[in-house]
Parts: C-alpha cells; structure tokens; sequence
C-alpha cells in the first residue's frame, strides 16, 4: 500500500512539531536547574528559600562588618537594606568597587545556619560615578580646568 503525498508530509509535519516540542522542553528544564532568584535580605527574610538552593542576593554591604581571615581570601560581611540584614561568608578575590558602604550582588547559597556562602561578588556603584579621568570637568559647561593632567 503505498502511502500518499498528502499523508506523508502530515506526517513529517507531525515529527518536526514533536521535535521541537522536544526540544524546548529540554531546554526548559536545563535553564530550570541553572537559575537562581534575586533576593534582598528583606526578601529573603520573609520567604525563606531552601538551604543549598542557588540565590542572588544584593543589598549593601553595612559599614564596619568586613572582617578579612588570616588567609588573606576568606572574607565576612553584612549585606543590609532598609528593614533586614544578612551575614555572608565569601572566598576568593574582591572586586575593587566592594568597600563598607557600597551595593553588592553576590551568587550562592543559604547555608542551614543563615549564613549565606557567596561563590561570586559583583560590586556596584552608584548611579553618580564619574570616572577619575572626567572628574575635574565641569558637566554644565563641558570645559576643563586649567591644571588637568587629561588634554
């Protein structure tokens, strides 16, 4: 019996919709596994994630809360916002931007005592930064002053 046109490209029709049906939701799944949520200390307070599930955190870090250890890597610090705040343990080297005072996002997880254990640090600054190169011109007017060492 042979199998007519109209038949045969339903079919291949049929196959392809089912493989890219497929293929999305391995994709999905794979993404589902890869993401973690952004949380602030304030949000996390209040919905309580999993201890060892992956989360973003961000906040700023509060003045006088980094200790550096004797190892020269291991640091300790306090991510706050308005209403909460959270301690958190890091390994490894800290991006120039990240002083007492200043936002951060930091990658990793809830340990089950509440200290969160950060894999990466993003510092960030704020909305007003004006690179040292820039600093000494006037924005309004767009000179520079006369003893600049950028010409």
């Amino acid at each position: 019996m042979a199998v007519k046109a109209k038949h045969q490209r339903l079919l291949l029709a049929v196959l392809a919709a089912s493989a890219l049906l497929a293929a999305g939701l391995i994709a999905a799944s794979a993404l589902r596994e890869e993401v973690s949520y952004f949380y602030t200390p304030s949000s996390l307070a209040r919905d309580k994630p999993a201890p060892g599930k992956a989360i973003r955190i961000g906040g700023l870090v509060q003045p006088g809360s980094i200790t550096r250890g004797a190892d020269g890597v291991s640091i300790r610090f306090v991510v706050q916002d308005r209403d909460a705040s959270l301690n958190v343990r890091y390994t490894g080297i800290t991006p120039d931007l990240f002083v007492e005072g200043s936002g951060v996002v930091a990658d990793g997880r809830l340990a089950a005592n509440g200290i969160f254990i950060a894999d990466s640090l993003l510092a960030k600054h704020d909305e007003n930064y004006v690179p040292r190169e820039l600093a000494d011109i006037d924005m309004k007017t767009g000179q520079q002053s006369k003893d600049s060492l950028v010409r």
